[in-house]
């Protein structure tokens, strides 16, 4: 019965060592099938286009997986005025774990934003205020996107795209 009390501390000592393997590789294992999160840039990709000197079109392409509030969605130019507030299309109801019943975005929109004046050939900033989330569960804090564009002059036709988050070149393609 000594013997037995002799051997029972150095036996619980390896069994606690032994769930504490487990339990790390368990742990490890299930880190690293955990889904990585996208930067907000890249969850929420914001572009824009002058389409003549009145008219910028804006977009979001929102990645697989994520959603944007349509209330968080504020759309202004610096300098300038907007004609009227931009009409933001419809987005799907959603009840949200964060703010509870909540009109949300998926996949791609495109909003239209009149200039006050025309400004052809002039520099505008296009500035977009939006918060997102994963469906994981995870929101990410509101996020404040500049896009610098120049307006085509007078019958010029539309100007570039330009991403606030140009895509990642990979050394492979």
């Amino acid at each position: 019965m000594a013997a037995d009390r002799a051997r029972a501390p150095g036996r619980g000592v390896a069994t606690r060592a032994a769930a504490g393997l487990i339990a790390a590789l368990t742990l490890g294992v299930a880190g690293a099938q955990s889904p990585e999160l996208l930067e907000p840039e890249r969850a929420f990709s914001f572009s824009a286009r002058p389409l003549d000197a009145t008219t910028v079109e804006v977009r979001f392409a929102i990645a697989d997986g994520y959603y944007l509030y349509r209330d968080k969605l504020k759309l202004s130019l610096e300098p300038g005025a907007l004609a009227a507030p931009p009409v933001l299309p419809a987005g799907k109801m959603k009840q949200d774990p964060f703010f509870g019943k909540v009109e949300t975005y998926r996949g791609k929109i495109a909003v239209r934003v009149l200039l006050a004046a025309p400004a052809p050939g002039t520099t505008v900033t296009v500035k977009a205020e939006s918060q997102g989330c994963a469906d994981l569960g995870v929101c990410y804090p509101p996020q404040v996107q500049k896009i610098a564009l120049s307006l085509p002059p007078a019958g010029a036709g539309p100007g570039p795209v330009v991403e606030f988050a140009p895509a990642r070149k990979s050394w492979f393609k």
